[in-house]
């Protein structure tokens, strides 16, 4: 896994058209404080190619999630939303410009760190 700098975030959602239209595939529960999440979406850097990302959210400190079973009716037309602030990071489904939104969100993830590893479709 390669760590997400907040610096960068704004590139990386760029790049895979802030996963709109994506599948969200699994959520994993590693520990209390750690999750990770995967889906597949369309990659720029690879001609639009389906790829599959997977985010690992660690020292969480807040997060409600949706079971495995129901991630197929999340309506991922808006893609996702990850924004930093005050040394954390927010992770929420659809178009959040703030805090608030996230947190109000289908799922949503407040965590510490950020990683995220690609793979195949």
């Amino acid at each position: 896994m390669k760590p997400l700098l907040a610096k960068d975030i704004k590139t990386f959602l760029k790049r895979f058209n802030n996963f709109c239209d994506a599948e969200f595939r699994h959520v994993e529960i590693i520990s209390p404080t750690v999750i990770v999440l995967t889906l597949a979406t369309q990659d720029e850097a690879k001609a639009f190619d389906w790829v599959s990302i997977s985010l690992e959210f660690s020292g969480i400190s807040d997060a409600s999630l949706v079971e495995n079973s129901k991630l197929n009716l999340i309506d991922m037309d808006d893609g996702i939303s990850i924004l930093y602030e005050d040394n954390k990071f927010y992770f929420g489904i659809g178009k959040c410009e703030k805090i608030s939104n996230i947190k109000t969100s289908t799922c949503h993830i407040e965590s510490s760190f950020l990683k995220y590893e690609e793979g195949i479709f």
